[in-house]
């Protein structure tokens, strides 16, 4: 585990805690997954690659296993290291025929039962691994029972299924098999395979980090290496100090994380971001107060899902209810705008919007900076707001909002986090158009020209500093590439700009 050692906290349980000091980007942990497969309530995918396939109504296709039939596609059918080897000899031996139902939503049932087995094998490959690092992870049992209708469904689709018609009765218990389906479904990480398709993976270390909403550690996958996972720290670490991520979307409000958190992973977060009604100052779910000019509206009890909200400068309160129905109609409007073809259209609703909210929302909202973030991903990329085409005003608008994401995530993923790196790319660009804009008008002399444009390659070296621990295949990889291209012309052109001045 490098730099990492196992220990037991009384209220996170088994988790991890650095051996020594660490520096910020520093390599803490990495491990191979004990084993990987299909996402849960997947549609129909290879068994090898992940890839989606198309079947018929009546299961037709001709992407199926020559051995056993299931899903297979014709490249994954000739690779003799198909990760599909592992189930394929159970069901041919069974005679286990896969029907290629897919429901309403999309949904194959009949594949959740493929990452369970994987493990299983994997368990009896490597019993000492599993025995000490796979038997003790969580699976919060009786609050899955609780759900009876998943519980079920598991019980059904998953443990039965494989005990039954796939003949491993006497290889499995159903207590070990449902222990499997809980340890995955509480522990496993999405991964993406080299060509994108999205699967899980199941890591017994990296999977037992304690929880928080301001995480110190960024994880990276690594598909071209067998799915190794590598855990950095995100910022500076003292000995001893525990390692934290975060196991939900950072830039939700504290009520959506919780709700997430709580059925996704069947614990109340408990940090003191979420204990926090301001969310460590930055208002992040904060409403603004209908009865005063000044005041916000605050959840009283930040954990509790019923609580109701007060604004401290009036005393003005409200029902949860009553916020929720707000929030469900904004996240409606916002989910309109996204559902727009991406163009000019999409962008200048999304400016209508934000300038709607400022009446209803604080102006650092989540629902707000996520507005924030599509438009810095649209302005330069939509027809009309291509990048070239950007007036000053526009581009200075780029930078305002890129700087607005960025304070948020200074404080709930300070450090070298993935979030943190994209952005400073999105940021440098208009900085260097608005300089180049600046000298060609004679706004800016050529030293300020050279200031703002050794502000922009600061940020490309930040952002190559944190995108170097990303897969080379991946969406964060290609871009860290892009970025060290970028870096070098302009570090070029500044070295020529200096010469002139000289």
């Amino acid at each position: 585990m490098l730099k990492a050692r196992l220990e037991f906290d009384p209220l996170y349980g088994r988790c991890l805690a650095t051996t020594e000091a660490v520096e910020h980007g520093e390599l803490v942990v990495e491990e191979l997954p004990f084993a990987y497969g299909p996402k849960r309530d997947s549609g129909i995918v290879c068994l090898g690659c992940y890839r989606y396939l198309q079947f018929g109504e009546d299961g037709d296709s001709v992407d199926r296993c020559e051995l056993c039939d299931w899903p297979l596609c014709s490249n994954c059918a000739q690779d003799a290291a198909s990760d599909h080897l592992a189930e394929c000899e159970i069901f041919a031996a069974a005679r286990v025929t896969f029907a290629g139902n897919v429901s309403d939503d999309g949904v194959c049932p009949q594949l959740d039962c493929i990452t369970p087995l994987r493990v299983l094998l994997a368990k009896e490959l490597q019993p000492t691994r599993w025995d000490n690092e796979v038997a003790p992870m969580e699976h919060h049992d009786q609050a899955r029972r609780e759900n009876s209708e998943l519980w079920h469904a598991d019980r059904v689709n998953i443990a039965q299924y494989l005990r039954g018609p796939c003949r491993l009765a006497e290889r499995f218990s159903e207590e070990l098999i449902m222990q499997v389906v809980g340890i995955l479904e509480v522990n496993a990480f999405e991964a993406r395979t080299t060509q994108g398709y999205p699967l899980r993976c199941l890591y017994p270390y990296t999977g037992i980090l304690a929880h928080s909403c301001v995480p110190n550690t960024a994880r990276s996958i690594h598909p071209s290496e067998g799915f190794k996972i590598r855990l950095h720290a995100m910022v500076d670490l003292a000995a001893g100090e525990q390692l934290r991520h975060s196991y939900t979307y950072t830039l939700d409000g504290t009520a959506q994380r919780q709700s997430h958190l709580l059925e996704g992973k069947f614990f109340q977060c408990q940090c003191e971001r979420c204990l926090d009604a301001t969310e460590l100052q930055t208002h992040f779910s904060s409403l603004k107060c209908g009865q005063c000019t000044e005041g916000w509206l605050l959840p009283k009890l930040p954990t509790d899902k019923d609580s109701s909200w007060h604004c401290r400068a009036c005393g003005h309160s409200t029902s949860n209810e009553e916020v929720q129905q707000l929030i469900k109609a904004l996240q409606a409007e916002i989910g309109q705008v996204q559902a727009l073809e991406q163009g000019s259209k999409r962008l200048e609703e999304a400016e209508r919007l934000l300038r709607k909210y400022k009446s209803l929302l604080h102006p650092a909202h989540y629902l707000a900076t996520s507005l924030r973030q599509l438009l810095v991903e649209l302005y330069g990329r939509v027809q009309g707001y291509e990048m070239a085409q950007l007036t000053d005003q526009q581009l200075a608008r780029k930078v305002e909002l890129c700087r607005e994401v960025l304070a948020v995530l200074n404080v709930f993923e300070p450090g070298q986090s993935r979030a943190r790196a994209m952005h400073l790319y999105e940021l440098h660009v208009p900085l260097v158009l608005l300089a180049k804009s600046g000298f060609i008008a004679s706004r800016l002399s050529g030293s300020e020209l050279r200031t703002h444009l050794v502000e922009a390659i600061d940020l490309l070296k930040e952002c190559v500093e944190i995108l170097r621990h990303e897969d080379e295949t991946s969406q964060e990889g290609i871009l860290c590439g892009v970025a060290s291209q970028a870096l070098k012309q302009l570090s070029v052109s500044v070295e020529g700009l200096g010469t002139e001045l000289d």
